[in-house]
């Protein structure tokens, strides 16, 4: 599927991205937040940001996201236990 949507020039001009910059801000952003909210894969979440799944997980690390989803401690607990 192809998204797209206008972003004036005056606007990357005073970001200062080129439509390439700007592309791949939008498509990492949507990629953590899809990832964060849980909506998609670690795997899906890297093709939407158009990176490997190695440069995704250093991604997540930049903005203090982790790869691990635990709802509770004692889920927590018991996969470290398993670990």
């Amino acid at each position: 599927m192809i998204i797209a949507f206008d972003i004036p020039d005056e606007i990357l001009y005073d970001i200062r991205q080129s439509e390439e910059e700007a592309l791949q801000f939008v498509r990492r952003v949507a990629a953590l937040s899809y990832y964060v909210q849980r909506g998609v894969s670690l795997g899906y979440a890297a093709q939407i940001a158009d990176m490997d799944k190695e440069s995704f997980i250093k991604f997540l690390g930049e903005n203090k996201e982790s790869i691990f989803h635990f709802d509770d401690e004692k889920e927590f607990l018991e996969e470290l236990k398993n670990a």
